[in-house]
């Protein structure tokens, strides 16, 4: 059976290329491919969900400008609902601008957070958060996120985290999150190293916690018992989105499997999607958790 999961953030245009090398100063190179996809760790985290086998809205900005039927058009072939937050905005999506290197899978990113495009609590469409099973917010529409965590913990949905980075206003929700899924670079304040951001999220009442390492095993804790997770060793082709694919996939298999379980599921659907280039090509390619 289908859950309905709901994903709040940042939704962008990702304009990718595939090149030999980064261009130096001054220097134009000529890329071997690209792609262009709707993006953003919420969104590409909503398409993964999608993908397998489950309903995905994704609660964001989206706006009428004219580059944004790219990102409809391509969230409707993906499966994906767009909740706007927005629907009247004239001011261009964010859009990345992004290098992925070939042979070693390594991106390099230009892009433009949600700093210019924060929706109030009042711009949430109504019932948004009704039958739902699960929730997941990249902190990016931080007003907004807090209002559905809170709402969501209240009725026992479960809410996770996709700690990517930290960004001012997350102490505010912490109390609200069930799974903290967090990248290496999460460094709440005051945190100089994984095991004080750990310290911190247990501290802030958060049961479940991971911190991924990219190919090195993952950290976690989960109510009262600390370790650690091997992951899939593979040649990577292009590493852009994994993060945003372990959360869509975690999503997905936390409502049917132990938080232990759902992580090593998250990571196989992940280390799959590495070795394709962009955010949409592994999916034609039976990955799934």
């Amino acid at each position: 059976m289908a859950n309905n999961g709901l994903f709040v953030g940042m939704v962008t245009l990702d304009l990718v290329y595939l090149s030999p090398k980064l261009p130096g100063q001054n220097e134009k190179i000529a890329a071997s491919d690209y792609t262009v996809a709707a993006g953003g760790p919420a969104t590409n985290a909503a398409v993964t969900f999608s993908y397998l086998g489950d309903r995905a809205t994704i609660l964001g900005v989206v706006g009428t400008h004219p580059i944004t039927p790219l990102i409809r058009s391509d969230l409707h072939d993906q499966g994906v609902t767009i909740a706007d937050l927005d629907p009247t905005a004239t001011n261009p999506p964010p859009i990345s601008s992004i290098i992925v290197t070939q042979g070693s899978g390594d991106r390099a990113v230009v892009s433009i957070n949600a700093a210019k495009i924060q929706a109030g609590v009042e711009q949430v469409p109504p019932d948004i958060d009704q039958d739902i099973n699960i929730v997941m917010i990249d902190g990016h529409q931080m007003e907004v996120s807090r209002a559905i965590a809170q709402s969501a913990k209240s009725r026992q949905i479960p809410v996770v985290l996709d700690g990517g980075s930290w960004k001012p206003g997350l102490e505010n929700l912490l109390s609200f999150v069930d799974y903290a899924v967090c990248s290496a670079n999460f460094y709440p304040p005051d945190c100089d190293t994984h095991q004080d951001a750990i310290a911190y999220l247990r501290a802030a009442g958060i049961p479940h916690i991971a911190i991924t390492h990219g190919e090195k095993p993952i950290e976690y804790f989960s109510s009262g018992t600390s370790g650690q997770l091997s992951v899939p060793c593979i040649d990577a082709v292009d590493t852009l989105g994994a993060g945003d694919v372990f959360h869509g996939a975690f999503c997905h298999s936390i409502l049917k499997h132990t938080f232990t379980d759902a992580l090593a599921a998250s990571a196989n659907v992940a280390a799959h999607s590495c070795q394709f280039f962009g955010t949409r090509q592994w999916m034609a390619s039976n990955g799934s958790a």
